[in-house]
C-alpha cells in the first residue's frame, strides 16, 4: 500500500514522503493516528506541490538567516554583572541576558536559538547562535565586573 506521510515516521520518512508500507500497518496504525493518507493520484499531486512551496519558503528563510549572520559576524557582547573578589559572579549569565543584549543592538534572536556554556566566572566565552539548521555563527561574550 502506498501512503503519503503527514509527519515524520521513524524508519519510513519525513512529511510529504510517498512510501510503501504493509496494508495492516497503513490501515490500522498510520491512517487512524493521522500520520498518513492513502496515496491517490490527486493526493500525490498535492503533496508534490506542498514540497515545492515548502522548498521555496525554506530557501527564503535560509537567505534571510545568512544575511543576518553576515551582519552579526564581528559582534562582541559585554555583559556587566556583580562578582566577588575571586572572579566568581553571583548567579550566572543566562541565555536570556544574551538575547536581550543582542536585541539592544538591533538583532532580534530567539533565546532558544542561542547556546552557550555556563558563565559563572568573569572572563571571555563563545556563544553559538543557530539562525537556521544550516546557518550558525559564534559570537564573543565578555563577562565583566560592574
Amino acid at each position: 500500500m502506498k501512503v503519503i506521510l503527514k509527519d515524520y515516521v521513524k524508519g519510513f520518512g519525513d512529511k510529504n514522503d510517498i512510501v510503501e508500507v504493509k496494508n495492516g500497518y497503513g490501515r490500522n496504525y498510520l491512517i487512524p493516528h493521522g500520520l498518513a493518507t492513502i496515496a491517490t493520484p490527486s493526493a500525490i499531486k498535492m503533496a508534490n506541490e506542498n514540497v515545492k512551496q515548502a522548498a521555496h519558503k525554506q530557501a527564503k528563510v535560509k537567505t534571510d538567516a545568512e544575511a543576518q549572520a553576515a551582519k552579526m559576524k564581528d559582534i562582541k557582547i559585554t555583559i556587566p554583572t556583580k562578582a566577588g573578589s575571586n572572579g566568581k559572579i553571583f548567579g550566572s549569565v543566562t541565555i536570556l541576558q544574551l538575547a536581550k543584549s543582542l536585541a539592544d543592538r538591533g538583532f532580534k534572536v530567539d533565546k532558544r536559538k542561542i547556546s552557550a556554556p555556563d558563565m559563572k566566572n568573569i572572563g571571555a566565552y563563545k556563544a553559538t547562535i543557530n539562525l537556521h539548521k544550516e546557518v550558525s555563527l559564534e559570537i564573543d561574550v565578555d563577562v565583566v565586573q560592574e
